[in-house]
Formats: structure tokens, sequence, C-alpha cells
């Protein structure tokens, strides 16, 4: 397996409140290859092709709602199983957050959102801890959406916050359309990991008593 990953850690100062905060993670293996860019202090730009068209949906809204500018490709063994290049595609995605974050300095630390998606209603909250784990509360009318197994998503976001090292907590209140049901637990996440990442202005150092956000 190779894997490049570039970030950009932010050096001690009032510089890394201004400059951007970007990371490439390049994931190859014998299953999937998947490349990520990702920055944080983005305007919702995204440019998403996973070979999964409704993942690429979901990819992109989570970027658009999060104000975070996003460039994901990828390939896997699809005539297999979709489970790879999911799982592998939030690993990345996951990585370049921790790697954008950087030291985590200044940074709110915590976020939380609800979203409204028609008759579904979903909630998120994150921190970015150090410390990953994933609380998922999902119940499906289908276990299908198009032609992805609704299973997946729980696969993404456990992936997502072990790279992330986040503590990642998802709950699917109601909601009768898979579709919809799917892109409010997007949605609330990408509103949740934005405010969690966003610099609060206040903060001097890492928001931790410990003085270190790293597990």
């Amino acid at each position: 397996m190779k894997r490049k990953v570039r970030a950009n850690r932010p050096s001690p100062g009032t510089e890394e409140l201004l400059g951007p905060r970007k990371a490439r993670v390049h994931r190859k293996t014998r299953e999937t290859e998947v490349h990520v860019e990702l920055c944080l202090d983005g305007t919702g730009l995204y440019e998403v092709n996973s070979s999964l068209p409704f993942l690429d949906h979901m990819l992109s809204l989570f970027a658009k709602h999060g104000f975070f500018n996003l460039e994901v490709r990828a390939t896997g063994d699809t005539a297999v199983d979709y489970h790879h290049t999911v799982e592998d595609i939030g690993l990345a995605l996951g990585r370049c957050f921790r790697d954008a974050l950087g030291d985590k300095r200044g940074i709110r630390r915590f976020g939380e959102a609800s979203v409204p998606m028609v008759d579904a209603f979903a909630s998120a909250a994150v921190d970015f801890s150090g410390r990953p784990h994933l609380v998922y509360q999902a119940a499906f009318s289908s276990p299908r959406v198009g032609e992805m197994d609704v299973e997946l998503f729980e696969e993404f976001f456990r992936s997502f916050s072990n790279a992330a090292e986040a503590d990642l907590h998802l709950r699917l209140h109601y909601g009768s359309n898979v579709h919809h049901c799917v892109e409010a637990l997007f949605k609330a996440a990408a509103r949740a990991c934005d405010i969690a990442s966003q610099i609060e202005p206040r903060q001097k150092g890492v928001q931790s008593t410990k003085g270190t956000l790293t597990a």
C-alpha cells in the first residue's frame, strides 16, 4: 500500500488564523485507489467522482453545506462490492481533516447541527478530540438507496471518524424516504464539522485543559 500525504500544518502565531488549511491524501491498495484534496477554509466548491453516483451526491453536498473545497477521485473493485471504495474514501477524507487541522490550535473543537430534509430529520455532533469514536443511530425503511446498501454509510462515517481522530455522533430521528434520510445525515455532519473546525478568535492554543488534542 502506498500513501502520499501533503498537509499544511499551521505554525505558531497569528499567521495560522489567516492561511488556508489544506491537505491531500492519495491512498492506493489492491482494492482501491483514492485521491482526496480538502481545504477547510473554502466556499463549498467540489469536484467528485467516486465511481458511485449516490456517494458522489452525498460528498458534493457535504462540501457545499460545510463550506469545504473538496476534490475526490476514486476507483475500486465495485464489481465485487462497494464496501472497499466507500470505506477507503472515508479513511482518506478523515485523514485530510486530521492533517488540515494540524495541531488544532485555535479551533472550536466541538460542533453540533440538526438538519431537516423534507420528511427526514437528523443531527450530528463532533469533537475533534484526537480520540476516534462513532455513535451511529439510524434506522431506514429500506436496506438500499439506489444501488447502494444503506449499511455502507455507517462504514463510511466510522472510517472517517477513525482517520480524523474525531468523536462523531450521528442520529436519524425520523424519516421515511431513504434518500432524504441519508442526505440529512450528511448535511448535519457537514455543518457540525464546519463549526468544529472554525477558528475561535478567543481561543489561545488548543481547547483543552491538557494542552493537547492528540490521543
